[in-house]
């Protein structure tokens, strides 16, 4: 693994971590974006997994997004154009020609590419799993606002309850009352994950609200390059599929899979049946 520290548009830091092949080229060079809460770290283990699935002479490249790990915090006016830039760097450092974003790591992907449209930055090809866009209003934003305040206040039980009852709707979990959840989320935060989980609930409320506070069109989407990948989990919450589908049907000669046995978290879990589809996707 290679360790840098890359300085951004803002005067703040990226921590980027590369595994495979050190001094692969470009076309052989796949970002990966990861999701909200996420540090790099979390994606050590699928890095490492996806390198050695693409094969000899192709490298992995995550990087802490703002207000996570080694990487500086979210500026004053930070914003998704804020994660974009920030992906322009990173693929400047790289010259990494693949991107692959994993759940609002995918949104900034999207997002990301769309902006890119008609630069040398487009990238050869895009893939995404269950990711997080409001699409025309798919997402459920009326959490954010508890979710905030128990954020602010240190209530990190009550935060984790209004997450996990927003995100996994129709479960047992959701259907718990939510004094009860937020006592047993009290718990679990003390887990060495959770705490992890604690120090990045700040900027988890900056990235949400970027990424959901306005519900974007499937049609927005359309100018997406035609390899675009679309993934989403067959034991995923159902607005992932929903998703995804609709932003397939929107962009003209893009692909979709559903993996019948993944979860949202499969891609840190190095689940291997998606390390593989993964692998084949870019290697095709």
């Amino acid at each position: 693994m290679k360790e840098q520290v890359l300085s951004t548009h803002d005067g703040g830091r990226l921590a980027l971590y590369s595994y495979g092949t050190q001094g692969a080229p470009g076309e052989r060079r796949v970002v990966l974006i990861g999701g909200a809460f996420l540090t790099a770290l979390i994606y050590r283990p699928f890095s490492i997994a996806l390198a050695k699935g693409l094969g000899e002479g192709w490298a992995v490249d995550v990087y802490d997004r703002r207000g996570r790990g080694s990487s500086s915090g979210q500026p004053a006016d930070y914003s998704m154009a804020t994660e974009i830039e920030d992906v322009r760097t990173v693929m400047d450092a790289t010259g990494a020609r693949n991107i692959l974003g994993h759940s609002l790591g995918g949104s900034v992907a999207l997002n990301a590419v769309q902006e890119f449209t008609g630069t040398p930055y487009v990238p050869d090809k895009l893939a995404v799993y269950d990711a997080a866009v409001n699409i025309d209003g798919s997402i459920d934003t009326g959490w954010l606002d508890g979710f905030e305040d128990a954020v602010d206040r240190g209530k990190v039980g009550h935060a984790l309850a209004h997450m996990k009852k927003a995100t996994k709707p129709g479960s047992a979990m959701a259907r718990i009352p939510e004094p009860v959840l937020a006592g047993l989320m009290a718990v679990l935060s003390r887990t060495k994950m959770n705490r992890m989980f604690q120090e990045v609930m700040p900027s988890g409320v900056g990235e949400l609200r970027a990424a959901y506070n306005e519900a974007d069109h499937a049609r927005d989407f359309s100018v997406l390059p035609a390899n675009t990948h679309f993934m989403a989990g067959g034991k995923s919450p159902g607005y992932y599929k929903a998703t995804a589908e609709r932003l397939h049907a929107a962009v003209p000669g893009s692909t979709y899979e559903l993996s019948p046995k993944c979860f949202h978290g499969s891609i840190p879990a190095a689940v291997g049946e998606l390390v593989t589809d993964i692998s084949e996707y870019f290697k095709g």
